[in-house]
């Protein structure tokens, strides 16, 4: 063929892809089909004779890539550039309004603020990737910070664009939204795979995730799958200043939006649309689970920020949970891996919401006397947020002559030593460190993907190794050794090589990791990474003063008490200097913010400012790499006084730490943001 053929025959293709994209937008996105069905497959029909003839001329964003390339071996995982977060709950109206009344108080207004309100579709969020138009990467959520790829799942979807609309595309655009199954194609879906003797998916959103968590894409194709976008990881992306004014600008790039979203002008207006969601609910051909409350101006959003794991500037209202009721057949009593005793509740199963529930949890003895709940009993269960399962209340009038009340051990059901309660918490405790529960629970805390992500060793391998007498606690885990492993049911040479490398890896995790992985009582994710970023490493950390951690901001008294007797106690101690024998020392790396102009500086706030509020204040100090105290000490670099400064300025003025007035704090920020952002508007 000549070139001429050739640039001809590359010009028709580009002409059929760009009419078969624009029959899709029609037909997919504003539901307005210009063509009959026939017609449509011809013109798809050619597309692939033309491709099948010249391989070599087939593009990553052509409608025909949508059918589902070759199986895959894994799932790679895939790094968001801007973390993917989860959303806090609010479950009636009064939650609501303390949201509204969190966000002024932390923008020091009282101003009403505009709000977007979206129904909460039950699917699976994503991001897609778009580089000069065209998707190159598409990813679940995953952990918020990394997820997997699953490109070529999300390429079948029709409502997913490979290709945005507009002309002049963003160079790079991180788009994010749900990909979820109508009602009517998982019941078909069902139905095909009850005919073919499968399992039966429990709900949509199973069906959902089941299917983009294909290795094969054909199979995935075969699914009939939908996505609505909801927003962009970076506002600055397309220029919009809104939620609201952003929804207009994907729809132009050829994304669904949901037509359910409202601009609401007061929360009295939020409320009002999520009671007409909840009326809409049973008609819609989608499953939604609630509504999504979100700031609507983007400027304010960014003042607002976000916490460790959520937006503080939006918020899921939640639709009221599926309920069923059952009988309590029996309570059991588990040990957690801080001693805690968690009463079970048996039920006989029951299914609720589309998931067959048979354990539930009583949380604690207060839980069960406040719902006077008895052996025996019929009682009505919920899953809390469509998700965990609960007790609501007991049915009295149903309750049989022979039902019994709930004893509470005296003792550990695992080690039989005495139960210990305090006033302090409604919780009884396992105070016995050699408990085997514990033990057990804490090793298996230790390797699980939220401590230091042991692969091979999960809950069953943990349990099966000490059973065999392999493992007692954490250093054991480094001394084992491949032939021990591979003898054991289940194992062999290959499976325990894994295993050992996995181990050997585990000592490069980061300290934060290392930290949260240890279990110690009231230490989370993000109080571990405050450890790590004030401690560095494991030898400073068991050096830990109680005045030291209070200085810490986010770390409270409690917290404080509790790190303090961990790192002091003898048997902690032992067992950390085991393990850095052993060769275990991760030491904190440095953060992406080391550099940024508020790096090595500590605030402390006192007084009541005037231009912002504190938490905001705070929020500036730590975007520009600063951090900042809840108690005074020497290590304060400056205190910042606001009016009625009180006790804390002349203790400042005696331990001679530098004092800074509102407008002096005010200068700084706006001169250390000139080096990396665009001003706040003060």
């Amino acid at each position: 063929m000549s070139n001429t053929d050739m640039q001809k025959t590359q010009t028709l293709l580009q002409e059929l892809r760009a009419e078969i994209r624009g029959h899709d937008h029609q037909y997919y996105v504003l539901d307005q089909p210009l063509i009959a069905d026939s017609e449509y497959d011809l013109l798809f029909r050619r597309l692939l004779e033309l491709e099948a003839e010249f391989p070599h001329l087939v593009t990553p964003d052509s409608p025909s890539q949508r059918v589902g390339g070759q199986p895959l071996a894994a799932f790679d995982s895939v790094s968001h550039n801007i973390p993917m977060l989860s959303l806090e709950n609010a479950f009636d109206d009064e939650e609501l309004d303390q949201f509204e009344e969190r966000l002024l108080r932390f923008l020091n207004s009282s101003e009403p603020l505009p709000y977007i309100a979206e129904p909460k579709l039950d699917g699976l969020a994503i991001e897609l990737v778009y580089k000069k138009g065209v998707l190159t990467v598409g990813s679940t959520r995953g952990n918020g910070k990394t997820g997997e790829n699953i490109t070529a799942n999300l390429k079948t979807i029709a409502a997913i664009p490979l290709r945005l609309r507009e002309d002049n595309p963003p160079e790079f655009l991180e788009v994010r939204g749900e990909v979820f199954m109508e009602t009517e194609s998982f019941n078909c879906l069902n139905q095909d795979r009850g005919e073919k003797g499968e399992p039966l998916f429990a709900n949509p959103r199973n069906a959902a995730a089941g299917s983009l968590r294909q290795l094969d894409p054909r199979i995935t194709a075969t699914r009939r799958l939908n996505f609505h976008a909801y927003g962009i990881s970076d506002h600055s992306q397309l220029g919009a200043e809104s939620q609201s004014l952003l929804f207009p600008c994907l729809a132009e790039l050829g994304f669904i939006t949901n037509p359910l979203t409202r601009v609401c002008r007061s929360m009295a207006e939020v409320c009002s649309h999520y009671q007409l969601l909840l009326d809409q609910r049973p008609a819609l051909p989608y499953e939604i689970d609630g509504m999504v409350v979100k700031v609507d101006s983007f400027a304010l959003q960014s003042r607002l920020g976000n916490k460790a794991r959520s937006p503080r500037w939006a918020i899921a209202r939640k639709f009221p949970a599926s309920q069923a009721s059952t009988t309590l057949n029996g309570v059991e009593f588990q040990v957690g891996r801080t001693g805690a005793i968690t009463p079970v509740a048996i039920l006989e199963p029951v299914n609720v919401g589309g998931v067959q529930v048979s354990r539930a949890t009583l949380h604690n003895e207060d839980e069960i006397k406040r719902k006077d709940l008895h052996l025996g009993d019929r009682v009505l269960v919920q899953r809390a947020g469509d998700v965990i399962p609960e007790i609501v209340q007991a049915i009295i009038n149903k309750r049989p002559a022979d039902a019994q009340a709930i004893t509470i051990p005296l003792t550990c059901p695992e080690c039989s030593q005495p139960l210990q309660s305090s006033e302090d918490e409604a919780i009884t405790r396992c105070i016995n460190n050699n408990c085997p529960a514990q033990r057990l629970r804490g090793l298996i805390h230790y390797t699980s993907k939220t401590g230091m992500d042991i692969d091979g060793l999960g809950k069953k391998a943990v349990k099966l190794l000490c059973e065999q007498g392999l493992i007692n606690d954490i250093p054991d885990l480094y001394t084992l050794q491949i032939p021990q492993l591979a003898v054991l049911d289940g194992w062999g040479p290959k499976s325990a090589e894994k295993a050992i490398q996995a181990i050997e890896d585990s000592k490069a995790r980061p300290l934060a990791r290392f930290i949260n992985a240890l279990g110690i009582r009231h230490v989370g994710e993000v109080t571990a990474q405050l450890l790590a970023e004030h401690y560095l490493e494991i030898k400073a950390l068991l050096t830990c003063r109680l005045e030291d951690l209070l200085a810490i901001d986010g770390i409270g008294e409690q917290v404080s008490d509790s790190i303090v007797n961990y790192c002091h106690d003898p048997a902690s101690r032992l067992m950390l200097n085991r393990l850095m024998d052993l060769g275990l020392n991760p030491r904190a790396g440095k953060k992406a913010g080391d550099d940024l102009p508020l790096t090595g500086q500590i605030f402390l706030f006192t007084g009541k400012l005037t231009m912002m509020s504190r938490n905001e204040a705070k929020e500036q100090v730590k975007k520009l790499g600063g951090k900042v105290a809840s108690s005074l000490s020497r290590k304060i670099t400056s205190l910042v006084c606001g009016e009625k400064a009180g006790s804390k300025l002349k203790k400042a003025r005696d331990l001679e730490v530098p004092i800074l007035s509102e407008a002096d704090f005010l200068k700084l920020i706006q001169t250390s943001q000139k080096k990396n952002q665009p001003l706040l508007p003060w």
